[in-house]
């Protein structure tokens, strides 16, 4: 039911029902159709009134739920008339037909002022629900990154370790997967270690990840370019260094042609600190890359 049942609300269908007919065979015939009870319409006694029975009618109405949705069927009933067939033929039917043209209008446009404000207050709770949904979304967002900031903290004893480049190669994937990239999780290629890959507007890179004491050296770049340099061209690797690179290896890394991308723990604190997602740190050192064949562009000149 779209309509509120008002008092203003029933009494302008009362006048639209009173004045769009005048026989009360065509009035009866009305409530029918409106699926008023029949023994409720049996008790109306010839020498009773239109008006007399309408009094009665809507009274009865509003007392139930069952009956307010029946005022509501008469009323947009009788705003949708255009024509009038019971006021014709009678000497004043101009009249009869103004009136209830009349009191149908005022009754539509009623309707039409309720239709907009439920609209609106629909509107309006559909815009608070989304705006709920979305702090909601941030919040779990924001205590997801917090956990994995917090487990990156705790492997950092572990820097240099077997057991901390497994957690890290780990949380790198649980990384990607919060981010919502697509990645595929370490495997093997003709026997070559892989460890794994993620796909960002149609190309793929492959992952190298170092979680050692010493900064990665040529050594480090020279295994990555072999790696891709067997894939499809439009592979490209991506290594992630927590303690960073030597000059040599950036130089090495980068070139005009070069297929790779370097970061560091400076990009995952970037990531982690909420300054940008990591989707548009891979794509923002990609086009850096492209512009000047460097493989590495330090976190803290990502806004030049």
């Amino acid at each position: 039911m779209a309509a509120k049942i008002t008092p203003r609300f029933v009494e302008l269908a009362y006048e639209a029902a009173l004045k769009s007919y005048w026989r009360k065979a065509a009035l009866r015939k009305f409530l029918r159709a409106s699926h008023v009870a029949e023994n409720f319409i049996s008790t109306w006694a010839e020498d009773e009134s239109k008006r007399d029975l309408l009094d009665r009618l809507f009274q009865k109405l509003q007392a139930t739920d069952k009956g307010k949705i029946v005022v509501f069927q008469m009323a947009r009933s009788l705003s949708e008339q255009t024509t009038f067939p019971d006021l014709r033929n009678w000497e004043d039917s101009a009249q009869k037909i103004q009136e209830a043209h009349k009191a149908v209008q005022e009754l539509k446009a009623y309707l039409k002022q309720q239709d907009e404000e439920i609209a609106d207050e629909r509107e309006r709770k559909e815009t608070q629900e989304r705006a709920r949904k979305e702090n909601e979304r941030i919040r779990r967002s924001l205590a997801d990154k917090e956990k994995l900031q917090q487990k990156l903290h705790d492997m950092s004893c572990k820097v240099g370790t077997q057991e901390g480049g497994y957690e890290f190669e780990d949380w790198f994937y649980e990384l990607l997967d919060f981010s919502e990239i697509t990645n595929r999780k370490p495997y093997k290629s003709e026997g070559r270690q892989i460890d794994g890959s993620l796909t960002l507007d149609g190309t793929t890179y492959l992952v190298e990840l170092k979680f050692t004491k010493e900064q990665s050296g040529a050594t480090d770049i020279d295994t990555l370019k072999a790696k891709v340099n067997k894939m499809a061209d439009n592979t490209m690797g991506v290594m992630i260094s927590i303690s960073g690179y030597s000059s040599v290896a950036i130089s090495e890394a980068s070139g005009s042609k070069t297929t790779l991308i370097i970061l560091d723990a400076g990009h995952l604190y970037l990531f982690l600190s909420g300054a940008m997602k990591f989707s548009d740190i891979i794509l923002r050192s990609r086009r850096h890359v492209s512009q000047t064949g460097e493989a590495y562009l330090p976190a803290n000149k990502f806004d030049g």
